[in-house]
């Protein structure tokens, strides 16, 4: 059911500051940034992501798995809850279930492709404009 861990998202109360930090600190290259919002950094794996949140709350792990549907229902199937059922986002499509013990975990799919950047690595949309991030799951 897990394919990978797609990221870990840590929320922040300043995104400059924390790009400050782990961009120009501890070198983690930029892929993508909704200035005043959210940045997503380059893990070593070129896969996996450090996302930067601006906002308040804890620290969160995404799943990445081939369909957050299937496999929320799934989850559910074996035991455990739906936290929150799937909503779409930009790259696919997002859900929070819970195992029988208490753990959340964010299961989110890439069906919808990567994010579109500009040469200064601004999320685009399709007609060229940045758009604003959809809340992340809690």
């Amino acid at each position: 059911m897990f394919r990978r861990v797609e990221c870990l998202l840590l929320r922040l109360p300043n995104l400059e500051d924390g790009l400050a930090f782990y961009r120009d600190k501890l070198g983690l290259p930029l892929a993508w940034i909704r200035p005043g919002r959210a940045a997503g950094l380059r893990m070593k794996d070129r896969k996996t992501e450090l996302v930067l949140l601006q906002e308040h709350g804890s620290p969160e792990t995404d799943l990445l798995v081939d369909s957050v549907d299937d496999a929320c229902r799934a989850f559910v199937e074996a035991g455990g809850s739906l936290v929150q059922p799937p909503f779409d986002l930009p790259v696919g499509r997002c859900g929070v279930v819970r195992d029988p013990w208490g753990n959340s975990l964010v299961l989110m799919d890439a069906t919808r492709g990567p994010l579109r950047v500009d040469h200064e690595h601004r999320v685009i949309d399709p007609a060229g404009r940045e758009r604003a991030r959809p809340g992340a799951a809690t």
